[in-house]
């Protein structure tokens, strides 16, 4: 189709699948079928009375050329399901989105995607999980897919960058902002690091109730799998994951304490079998056929002296309090305090907050 097609009929943001294969079948082509647009085809496509009067409204008032420049100005670009460019792991999927308005580097979706989802309430466990799970996926070349809302997918996009990887942010409004505002930092940094920022609305559609749904069918249509690593039971997450399985995607979710509300929904898709409990990324690079060497799966750190050797030992993955370490080491708080810290340094150990310790 002409770009000025495309354009339009973007910025009306009216075609699902059926209803443009609906208009193919009728005028052959976008282009024709624009040429007939009015009252009547938008009845025939199924509008509603107030849908349609807007989308006549959006079209009466819209200025090709200006739009076009505004997409230019922003580094923006529109393709369709007709570009070859288009994703074809999007094409599977029972309803793909017509038009995609993007920024960055589409090459990437060619490589394999995982998506990472989960709630806006991110708990400090939550967080320390895809802190956790998030360098290993990108050790093993997966580009990580997710929505850039607060909570798990602002942490999952921070920490694919912080382990030198490309993620890919696909939002559920238009792309003429970032919401929450605190991530527009984030997501230029997302861009200027070789990833991707995404979405099928026209940029100036603001985010609703629709547009989430919407936007998380494009991150299980994206992606090999989707894990959810925390998300109660009215988690936006859980519809991704629903979607994931419908198209046939792998599915995994992560378990959390039992009287956990933060959990309720990862326990419910793992008790319903529609996700595999996982609790390492080696589980879910497995699953979807990646299998990583010895070396690549673990990362030793020598001790240097023998209270590092001892502090090794005291230190498990469960956070520990400095006077339980003090308590179970036998070394004094002024060595460990110094050994810690050039441990963390070296990536042996980690303070995940509250003044609690973890070994890596």
């Amino acid at each position: 189709m002409k770009q000025e097609t495309a354009l339009t009929w973007s910025w009306l943001n009216c075609l699902t699948k059926r209803r443009y294969e609906t208009l193919k079948e009728v005028y052959g082509n976008l282009d024709h079928a624009l040429e007939h647009l009015n009252e009547d085809l938008l009845k025939s496509l199924g509008c509603r009375d107030e849908t349609l009067f807007k989308i006549l409204n959006r079209y009466e008032e819209f200025d090709v050329k200006a739009y076009q420049t505004e997409l230019d100005r922003r580094g923006l670009r529109l393709i369709s399901t007709e570009d070859e460019t288009y994703p074809s792991s999007l094409k599977e999927i029972g309803d793909p989105p017509i038009f995609l308005v993007y920024k960055g580097d589409l090459e990437i979706l060619h490589q394999p995607c995982i998506g990472l989802v989960g709630t806006r309430e991110v708990s400090p466990y939550g967080k320390r999980v895809v802190e956790e799970f998030v360098p290993a996926l990108v050790q093993a070349k997966m580009i990580t897919v997710s929505g850039l809302a607060q909570g798990i997918d602002t942490v999952v996009a921070q920490e694919t960058l912080r382990a030198g990887g490309r993620t890919v942010a696909v939002l559920g409004h238009g792309l003429s902002m970032i919401l929450p505002q605190s991530n527009g930092a984030l997501a230029k940094e997302i861009i200027e690091t070789g990833g991707l920022i995404m979405s099928e609305f026209p940029i100036d559609t603001p985010p609703d109730k629709h547009t989430f749904p919407a936007r998380n069918r494009i991150i299980a249509g994206l992606t090999l799998g989707t894990v959810v690593f925390e998300a109660p039971e009215s988690s936006g997450a859980l519809i991704t994951a629903e979607l994931a399985l419908e198209y046939g995607r792998e599915v995994f979710a992560v378990p959390g304490q039992i009287f956990d509300p933060n959990f309720a929904g990862c326990h419910k898709i793992i008790g319903r079998g529609h996700a595999k409990l996982v609790t390492t990324p080696k589980d879910v690079l497995e699953e979807i056929g990646i299998v990583l060497s010895e070396c690549e799966e673990q990362s030793l750190y020598t001790p240097k002296n023998p209270d590092e050797e001892r502090l090794l030992s005291t230190l498990t993955t469960m956070p520990q309090t400095m006077s339980t370490i003090i308590d179970r080491s036998g070394i004094d708080a002024g060595k460990i305090n110094t050994s810690l810290t050039m441990m963390e340094l070296a990536g042996a150990v980690k303070n995940v907050g509250n003044g609690e310790w973890v070994r890596t």
